[in-house]
């Protein structure tokens, strides 16, 4: 997924995109995780549909501060922020459908 959105790096990188205008999506997974792997085919669609919204990819072993600062602990999981407020989130440790995660999407346009 880092092949189509945002790399966040490091907790400075991720307040700045937070704080960033307009909505801005979160996407909490790593490499190793298999319900991320699942997602990977149909994200691409998504991040085009919301093409109006920022995708950011959050390694959670590579940047734990941020993942702690939202309380992420299962993975994949999605946080919204609109105009540097907390739009909603999409955190689970369940596997996320397609539908799921488009229909979280589509929540966040307000």
């Amino acid at each position: 997924m880092k092949e189509y959105m945002k790399e966040i790096t490091n907790l400075e990188e991720f307040e700045a995109a937070k704080n960033a205008s307009g909505v801005n999506v979160f996407t909490f997974s790593a490499d190793w995780c298999p319900d991320c792997v699942f997602i990977k085919p149909f994200m691409p669609k998504l991040v085009e549909k919301y093409s109006e919204y920022t995708f950011w990819y959050v390694d959670r072993d590579k940047c734990v501060e941020a993942a702690q600062e939202l309380m992420i602990m299962g993975i994949p999981s999605f946080v919204g922020f609109r105009d540097g407020e907390e739009a909603g989130r999409f955190v689970s440790k369940l596997r996320k459908t397609e539908k799921e995660i488009d229909d979280f999407l589509a929540n966040l346009k307000g």
